[in-house]
């Protein structure tokens, strides 16, 4: 039986990641610690190559819908029966590689901050000029101060004692669930979240079609509404301004303008400048934070539209509660197929990792 170190483990959750998974999981076992892979109801041969990489397997009973919380719980709940001893806890998602020395510097900090419940650093995207989605993806993964935060993203160390303490993530969040989860941190725990300057991960957003913005930005709008419905009274207000400013802009403002041309002569319709004008206030306000201009052209321009897909969300979120649907997650990637040999489209996994996503030294020092 392999002997691991008790002090940090890593949960990774997936589902059909494809390539993906086979760079997550070579990132993340070394044969020092324990890694539980969680797989939500995956066609694509995760589980069999998990289990190649000697990866302890959790599939998720397919009668529930699928979270990504659902499954971040699953797979803490199995290191706190087989690894109580464990202290920190490494949660990774399956489209995303652990960059070298994240692991070390995350606990480091956390050894040296007893008063800070979960470290994040900032998430990169590995190929951010194969598409204007992936760049867009880049850019909104680069938002955000260091230092003390309010929350935290999917690639984030806690301690396990916090985590179990706040009862783990909720399960019936499908998006914005690590939001919600910093929250109850340090609401409950009274614990800091602390983002250091360091780069954690490498994400493959691989977003190639309009379709799949829409689908993650229709995604976003759910996450809005839902972590609103629970957190949007005071001190919090989580969301509420990105809510109303969601709903006005991406639906009200637009169909009162519409509704209200043959009354107005066609003047109402002068409220849809507002989306150039709020596109070029962005690129320049990203452009001012050290952005190129061609990441702050991209940024702004799905900032100022991305309003409608979110409206679609929230409103769909809505409609769930009223008929009492089990909230499910919306997905934007596409199936990918993985070979029983642990290979996808023909090459091996230290192939695909250099050839996809490359060194991960070009992002450390941006």
């Amino acid at each position: 039986m392999t002997s691991f170190s008790p002090k940090i483990a890593v949960v990774a959750i997936g589902r059909n990641e494809g390539e993906r998974l086979i760079r997550c999981l070579d990132s993340v076992v070394d044969g020092l610690r324990p890694v539980v892979y969680v797989d939500s109801g995956s066609s694509d041969g995760s589980c069999e190559v998990a289990a190649q990489r000697q990866v302890e397997v959790v599939k998720l009973d397919m009668s529930e819908p699928f979270t990504a919380a659902r499954a971040r719980n699953a797979g803490f709940e199995r290191l706190q029966q087989k690894y109580p001893q464990i202290q920190y806890v490494q949660f990774v998602d399956g489209d995303c590689e652990l960059v070298k020395g994240w692991i070390e510097a995350a606990a480091k900090t956390l050894d040296a901050n007893p008063n800070v419940v979960a470290v994040c650093g900032w998430r990169r995207e590995c190929s951010p000029q194969k598409s204007v989605y992936n760049r867009i993806c880049d850019v909104e993964w680069r938002m955000g101060p260091t230092g003390n935060v309010l929350n935290f993203g999917g690639d984030v160390m806690i301690r396990a004692a916090a985590l179990a303490q706040v009862g783990g993530y909720n399960n019936s969040v499908i998006a914005a669930e690590d939001d919600e989860s910093s929250i109850r941190l340090r609401q409950q725990v009274q614990g800091k979240i602390l983002r250091i300057p360091q780069n954690s991960t490498l994400h493959d957003a691989d977003m190639h079609a309009l379709s799949q913005w829409w689908q993650r930005a229709k995604r976003c709008g759910y996450g809005y509404a839902q972590v609103s419905h629970l957190h949007g009274k005071s001190p919090e207000r989580k969301f509420v301004k990105e809510l109303r400013r969601t709903l006005i802009w991406g639906a009200i403002a637009p169909l009162a303008a519409m509704l209200l041309v043959p009354w107005t002569h066609g003047l109402s319709l002068i409220v849809f400048g507002r989306y150039p004008l709020a596109a070029v206030r962005t690129i320049l306000k990203t452009w001012q934070q050290g952005f190129s201009w061609n990441d702050s052209l991209v940024w702004g321009l799905s900032c100022a539209v991305s309003v409608f897909p979110g409206a679609a969300g929230a409103f769909k979120f809505y409609l769930d509660r009223l008929s009492n649907k089990q909230n499910q997650i919306i997905e934007y990637k596409a199936i990918k197929t993985i070979h029983p040999t642990g290979k996808a489209n023909g090459r091996s996994s230290k192939t695909r990792s250099s050839h996809r996503c490359g060194s991960t030294r070009y992002w450390l020092h941006l």
